[in-house]
C-alpha cells in the first residue's frame, strides 16, 4: 500500500508491530531494505459505481507500471492517519476536501526482485469524490475511473496487471461498499 511514495525524501516512518503498536520510527529506505513492518495507508476514491485507480509511474521503486488503488503512503512520525491521508491524497492526485473513513486494515508482506520488502499494517480509507483529478507524475502515469464489479472480475482474472496490496484491499473495499450500499451486486 505504502508504496505510494518515492524513495526520494527520507521520511520517518512509524514501525508497528502486528497489532499496529508503536515500536518506533526509522528511515524510509532503511524500512524497505530491512523489511521493517511500518505503519500505511491505502486510499479508496469511490464517485457512484466506480473507483478511481492509479497505475503506478514506471520509475517508482517497485511495482510500477502496476495499477493500484487512488493513493497510497506512509503516515510520518507523529502525523495522525487522517491527517496523512489528506496530505497524500493533495499531493498524489491534487485531491482536496474529501472526508475519508477507514473501513478496515490488514498486514501484507511482499519481497521484490529488487531486494526491496514491503513489511506493513495497512490502514484502508473510502472517500467519495466526484471532481478533478490532477496526478503527480512522478507518482502515476495514468488514473481511471473504473466499474468496481470491472475491476474485480479483472483481478481475478489478471492479478498480474495489479499491485500485491490491492489484491487484499480492493475485496475489502467492495465489501465494505457492499454492505454500505449494495454497490457489488
Amino acid at each position: 500500500a505504502a508504496g505510494g511514495c518515492g524513495m526520494s525524501g527520507e521520511d520517518e516512518l512509524i514501525l508497528v508491530d502486528l497489532l499496529d503498536r508503536e515500536t518506533g520510527t526509522a528511515g524510509k529506505m532503511r524500512c524497505h531494505e530491512e523489511g521493517l513492518l511500518h505503519r500505511a495507508f491505502s486510499v479508496f476514491l469511490v464517485h457512484g459505481d466506480e473507483i478511481l485507480l492509479q497505475r503506478r509511474a514506471k520509475g517508482k521503486y517497485h511495482s510500477g507500471g502496476l495499477w493500484t488503488n487512488s493513493c497510497c503512503s506512509h503516515p510520518r512520525q507523529g502525523e495522525s492517519l487522517p491527517r496523512a491521508v489528506e496530505r497524500r491524497l493533495s499531493e498524489e492526485l491534487g485531491v482536496t476536501g474529501v472526508d475519508c473513513e477507514e473501513v478496515g486494515s490488514f498486514v501484507y508482506r511482499q519481497a521484490f526482485e529488487n531486494g526491496i520488502v514491503e513489511f506493513e499494517y495497512d490502514h484502508v480509507f473510502v472517500g467519495f469524490y466526484d471532481g478533478q483529478v490532477e496526478p503527480d507524475p512522478e507518482e502515476a502515469d495514468a488514473v481511471a475511473w473504473v466499474a468496481l464489479g470491472d475491476v474485480l472480475a479483472d483481478l481475478q482474472s489478471r492479478p498480474e496487471r495489479y499491485s500485491s496490496w490491492f489484491m487484499t484491499a480492493a475485496p475489502l473495499v467492495a465489501a465494505w461498499l457492499d454492505q454500505l450500499i449494495g454497490m457489488a451486486r
